[in-house]
């Protein structure tokens, strides 16, 4: 009786995230959910590929007061972007003043390159440690390997609260868009995550669809996805090619969480800011509790 109890809790599972995955692929009118309220004693965490300066005509100097009205609106705790330029850089800590960063170049481990930077709410949280690692065969050196086309990295920050000292480490990456190269990812990321007996998000653009092979690798023990585990929650796309009119894109960017976590809100953040929507994917968060 216990083994059919537990096959029917995993079928039941399964199930319904399949039905998150279709109801997310079906071809609809947008509907832009509000941006909830942070609830007390919650951390919000969000996740947001920026776009990087130099493609089409959706150059970063146009949309930087998109891209600075939404993690505004959002406000988070601390955040992850990926294909943060330098010039990003650069603009983001001129227009958020209450965030300090953590992160390097991926092309020298300096400032040359798209980081995978995370910030943080400096008045409330102070990091005792942070770092960045290549995802390749030798990740302490600026380095790509399996066939990738480019350097990725992951950078890593343990936050401290300021008030209550509860501690969290927050994981940033972006993954290769090559099977091989996410493949080979994957054990890097859970090794570190699997470091801490703290409470552990992992954040990024994997480029790694829900259901698929990998995906199902990267969640084969430590993390979970927030967007299943919250009991408030949605299901759109996150990568929209910079379109708003119909849900037409692919699930890319995903929070992942440890035990320790526990997930309370689940956001795809569609509105347009500044007359635009902000990038070529939106910005997604989580509202969740640490535990101990």
């Amino acid at each position: 009786m216990n083994q059919i109890t537990v096959f029917l809790s995993k079928a039941v599972s399964f199930l319904t995230t399949l039905i998150l995955v279709i109801t997310a692929t079906v071809t609809s009118p947008l509907q832009n959910p509000p941006i909830t309220p942070q609830e007390p004693g919650t951390v919000r965490v969000l996740t947001f590929n920026v776009r990087c300066t130099n493609v089409g005509v959706h150059f970063q100097k146009d949309r930087v007061g998109a891209v600075v009205g939404a993690i505004e609106a959002i406000a988070p705790d601390s955040f992850g972007v990926q294909e943060a330029t330098p010039e990003w850089m650069e603009s983001l800590k001129a227009n958020l003043p209450d965030y300090e960063s953590v992160g390097v170049g991926r092309r020298d481990g300096e400032g040359e390159g798209e980081f995978s930077a995370i910030f943080y709410l400096k008045d409330k949280y102070e990091a005792p440690d942070s770092g960045t690692f290549w995802l390749s065969n030798t990740p302490d050196v600026p380095s790509r390997s399996w066939t990738s086309m480019l350097n990725r990295v992951c950078t890593w920050v343990e936050l401290k609260d300021r008030t209550t000292g509860v501690r969290f480490l927050h994981i940033n990456t972006h993954f290769d868009t090559s099977f091989t190269p996410r493949k080979n990812s994957i054990p890097l990321i859970l090794e570190k995550a699997a470091q801490y007996d703290i409470p552990v998000i992992c954040t990024g653009d994997f480029n790694t669809m829900e259901l698929s092979p990998l995906y199902t690798e990267l969640l084969s023990g430590v993390l979970t996805n927030a967007k299943f585990d919250a009991p408030d929650t949605m299901s759109i796309l996150t990568f929209n090619n910079q379109r708003s009119t119909k849900r037409v894109g692919r699930v890319l960017d995903h929070i992942l969480v440890n035990s320790k976590v526990e997930a309370k809100v689940y956001r795809v953040v569609t509105d347009h800011f500044d007359g635009m929507l902000p990038s070529d994917h939106y910005p997604i968060y989580a509202d969740v509790v640490l535990h101990s």
